[in-house]
């Protein structure tokens, strides 16, 4: 597993990624566990290396796309456990703590971007980011955060 496995471990690219985001943008970003983060860059290093060309809001969306999970912080036993259950799983499990945070993250994050002043197609292809039918950049932006 790359992910690091205690908030000290990670170092995500701040100054790197507010370079993409509008300033409410940039606050929710900040708001992430920087497990997150570092997460959310590489998708978007990824995405940016095979797409240079990428719009300004898929970008943002790449960097934004787990910030739903940051209304709760995750103990690191629960955050293990609930990255081994499936997405498509979590949908139909009780959304009681984790689990619940984990099903409903797309559209809180939306939720928390819309709040905060955030690029209005950026919290739609937050919200597709795991249901990406008939979006070909939400489309894009599942396949790289399932890379990663």
């Amino acid at each position: 597993m790359r992910q690091s496995v205690t908030p000290e471990m990670a170092h995500p690219d701040d100054d790197w990624a507010a370079q993409y985001l509008n300033p409410g943008e940039r606050l929710v970003y900040l708001g992430m566990d920087p497990r997150d983060r570092e997460h959310a860059c590489r998708v978007t290093a990824h995405l940016l290396r095979d797409h240079p060309r990428s719009s300004p809001e898929l970008i943002a969306a790449a960097l934004l796309h787990d910030c739903g999970k940051s209304v709760r912080p995750y103990f690191l036993a629960e955050r293990v456990l609930v990255g081994l259950i499936p997405n498509r799983l979590s949908r139909i499990l009780p959304p009681v703590g984790g689990i619940g945070i984990r099903a409903a993250h797309p559209e809180l994050g939306a939720q928390l971007v819309a709040r905060a002043g955030g690029r209005p197609r950026v919290a739609q292809l937050i919200v597709r980011h795991h249901q990406s039918v008939g979006d070909p950049e939400a489309a894009l932006l599942h396949y790289y955060d399932d890379m990663e």
